[in-house]
């Protein structure tokens, strides 16, 4: 007679994908995250864990291996096809909260500044500025006198030396002539 088959024995897994919750019956690890269909392990980072709640294991092993799941937070039963979550109304939207400050009167505008002192300033600057450049222009053109004045020296100079190297070559030519040694 055959032996009929040994009922494998089930764990069930519970994860979350989104706004779901799902869970399933598997045999390990490795077959919840097949029937799940990822290959991360959601285990080791602790995003997937093993179910002990009674009426959640009831569920999952009448399908095993097959995904059932219900939206995060409910307490509805986990199935194939799972409603859509229920969010609740938005509170009411208050209008914004103004506070209201009274009107100051503005201070009276400041009267213009007195400009004279600084006006005064910025003329005798210039008369300072204006006395340096005239300064400059004078001691420039005494320089180019002095220049001048120094060239026509120099030129005086050689004109002597040139004659008095002459007259000299010419009073050693007539001492040594006369039996003079040099």
């Amino acid at each position: 007679m055959a032996k009929a088959p040994a009922k494998r024995r089930l764990k069930v897994y519970q994860a979350q994908f989104g706004f779901h919750e799902s869970v399933v019956a598997a045999p390990n690890q490795i077959a919840a995250l097949a029937a799940w269909g990822t290959r991360q392990n959601l285990f080791t980072e602790g995003r997937a864990s093993l179910v002990t709640d009674p009426q959640v294991v009831e569920a999952a092993s009448a399908h095993p291996e097959t995904p059932l799941r219900r939206a995060v937070g409910s307490n509805d039963a986990f199935s194939l096809e799972p409603g859509l979550p229920k969010v609740p109304d938005a509170p009411e939207r208050q209008g914004p909260r103004l506070k209201i400050v009274e009107k100051t009167k503005a201070p009276p505008p400041r009267p213009k500044p007195d400009r004279r002192a600084l006006d005064a300033a910025e003329t005798a600057l210039a008369k300072i500025n204006q006395r340096r450049i005239d300064e400059e222009a004078d001691i420039e053109r005494r320089r180019a006198a002095l220049d001048a004045e120094d060239e026509a020296s120099r030129a005086r100079w050689r004109k002597d030396k040139r004659e008095g190297e002459k007259s000299l070559v010419a009073a050693r030519r007539a001492f040594t002539n006369a039996g003079g040694e040099a």
